[in-house]
């Protein structure tokens, strides 16, 4: 059984793999109806843990709390694997969160979508899995982690808009041509924002680059709307119950996805929520109001994917930009725009007033990502992807006795991931001036013309390898011991770092007179 996993922020969406189809997986909510989508939401009363649909049948118990949107605690720059998070009263390391609700999404698949049972009970359950574009270390360890820990057979790992670009692939072949041979995908999520670059020829997909802003998804838009009801009923966000603040959230979110281009207003009925304690029974929106104030969110995507539209002007073949520094169209088959928030009226014609007509959005902009997940692990299909790692991961060193630090970047953002079981590696061989080396490893979104880490910047654990063999004691605090130089030269130091197929990087240091080595996955 071959599927492509799209976990969402606030929904998770299969696809299968059926003799060169794709088709969505549907489950059945409590209710029995069936709908193509598997909420991501925790809830907990008691130190029990529900997830999925077990999940939003208790959601209207006041002794029950809902977790919404969890995947977004993956993006935060001090995220590690040891990191807690409180659902209700638990409190649970976020790898215990995740890997519960995809053991719950698995169990799910056997018992409650419609899944040939035959198919799914016979054999291991292959999944490929996908990340946010610019996910650091961490957050693509843990996806990893916990869906192995949770029973599926992790058959790759993708950045997001480059499973999109599979989708777009089978479905656009046409429009791909030996003049129009890149596409961008246009990414906007629940939670977070990805657009990259990719040059498609024949079956071979190459990821040019990629950019994207951590935090921007349909929450935002959902807030947006929920603040402009609040100021409209005159109701101060801090007079309600969290619980209420929530339900009147859940409730903007679904009045959001009802939206079509003909839509003019946007009515929130606040009674079943308040009840008696609610100034007006409803209130309507319109439209116009909330799309005005949302373009500064749509503004801030259109901002995060013009760097991958400007390196156009470096591939052959392409115009110059046009006045107004608007990015070159003329070798673009295609913006292709995918993500569950894409699917916003405003979205779309803010993309074709800036771009023009080769805006494509995808039939099925949720679900873009997991068809083309599905797609990729289909070994039939015959596509192929080189991806890029999407950050620049570098190592913060001591200098001058301790006193100062150097930031040497190691990986940059626009290097080739290795495939398959292969890994890049970077090596550096030296004979260190200190009693110990004190290595602080980061990731950022790209370097300052000084090649100092700029934009979002996630650091590491620290590491730190003893160069005197004297301080290599279990019984030696290696933290408590001053940085200093040597009185003699030091021993012949390698460090040696391993990145893999999944944007992974491992460093080994090694002291190569005395064979004494520490290994370190950076995983936070």
């Amino acid at each position: 059984m071959q599927l492509g996993v799209d976990f969402g922020t606030t929904r998770s969406i299969v696809a299968w793999t059926d003799r060169g189809n794709y088709p969505i997986v549907s489950f059945l909510d409590e209710a029995g109806d069936a709908t193509e989508w598997y909420p991501s939401v925790a809830a907990e009363c008691r130190g029990e843990l529900r997830y999925g649909f077990d999940a939003l049948a208790v959601g209207t118990d006041p002794e029950w709390t809902l977790l919404r949107s969890f995947k977004r605690i993956l993006s935060d720059s001090t995220l590690a694997p040891y990191s807690r998070v409180l659902v209700g009263s638990t409190e649970l390391p976020v790898a215990d969160l995740l890997a519960g609700f995809l053991s719950s999404l698995r169990r799910d698949l056997l018992l409650r979508s419609n899944l040939p049972k035959s198919i799914a009970r016979s054999r291991p359950i292959r999944a490929a899995v996908a990340t946010p574009a610019n996910a650091h270390n961490t957050q693509r360890f843990l996806t990893i982690d916990a869906f192995r820990r949770a029973g599926f057979e992790v058959a790759s790992l993708l950045n997001e808009p480059s499973a999109a670009g599979f989708e777009y692939a089978h479905r656009h072949r046409s429009t791909i041509t030996s003049k129009r041979e890149y596409v961008v995908v246009y990414d906007l999520g629940g939670g977070t924002f990805d657009a990259s670059l990719v040059h498609m020829t024949g079956q071979h997909h190459d990821v040019i680059t990629t950019a994207g802003v951590g935090r921007l998804g349909g929450d935002d838009f959902d807030s947006c709307l929920l603040d402009l009801v609040l100021q409209a009923a005159s109701i101060p966000r801090a007079s309600l119950s969290r619980r209420n603040l929530d339900r009147l959230l859940d409730l903007c979110r679904q009045a959001k996805e009802a939206l079509h281009p003909n839509s003019r207003r946007v009515v929130i009925e606040l009674e079943p929520v308040l009840g008696s304690d609610t100034p007006v029974p409803e209130v309507a929106i319109p439209v116009a109001d909330f799309y005005d104030a949302c373009a500064p969110l749509v503004e801030r995507s259109i901002d995060a994917m013009l760097p991958v539209m400007s390196i156009l002007d470096a591939q052959p073949g392409c115009d110059p930009p046009a006045p107004g520094n608007e990015p070159a169209l003329s070798d673009i088959a295609g913006i292709y725009v995918v993500g569950g928030a894409s699917s916003l009226p405003a979205i779309g014609r803010t993309l074709r007033s800036r771009f023009g007509r080769r805006v494509h959005r995808s039939p099925y902009p949720s679900a873009a990502t997991a068809i083309g997940l599905a797609i990729a692990g289909d070994e039939a299909a015959g596509f192929q992807l080189t991806d890029r790692f999407s950050r620049t991961f570098g190592v913060f060193r001591e200098a001058l006795d301790g006193t100062s630090v150097s930031f040497d970047p190691v990986f940059t953002n626009d290097l080739r991931l290795p495939e398959g079981d292969e890994s890049f590696v970077s090596c550096r061989l030296y004979r260190p001036a200190h009693n110990i080396g004190h290595f602080r490893y980061v990731e950022c979104t790209s370097l300052d013309a000084q090649g100092s880490p700029q934009g979002d910047i996630t650091p590491f654990a620290e590491v730190l390898f003893p160069f005197d063999p004297s301080l290599r004691s279990d019984d030696v605090d290696l933290k408590s011991v001053p940085i200093c130089r040597n009185d003699r030269e030091g021993p012949l130091v390698r460090e040696r770092y391993a990145l893999d197929s999944h944007g992974i990087v491992e460093v080994t240091i090694t002291d190569l007179d005395s064979g004494y080595e520490s290994v370190h996955r950076l995983v936070g």
